[in-house]
């Protein structure tokens, strides 16, 4: 019974997962879904890779999860090459 309720828990956090990645705040925060691809993917290799989590919280998250909660907590953000603004006018 445990595990079944543990498994309902885990599928409820994978469809909220899921439902940030539609929502149009973090579309809209990248720039659009091709860019928000983009970044997804150039995060998670990096990930594969060795690179380490800039979030807090990442026990029992996939590196999608945790990716995702990067995006939203403005911890990484699509490079376009575009100087970043200072705050000085």
């Amino acid at each position: 019974m445990k595990s079944r309720l543990y498994r309902a828990g885990i599928n409820c956090e994978k469809q909220e997962m899921i439902e940030d990645l539609k929502s149009e705040k973090i579309i809209n925060k990248v720039g659009g879904k091709f860019r928000l691809t983009a970044l997804v993917q150039r995060r998670l290799g990096e990930l594969l890779q060795g690179g380490r989590p800039l979030i807090q919280d990442t026990e029992n998250k996939t590196m999608l999860e945790i990716v995702v909660q990067e995006i939203l907590q403005d911890k990484i953000a699509v490079d376009d090459g575009t100087p970043a603004e200072s705050g000085k006018s």
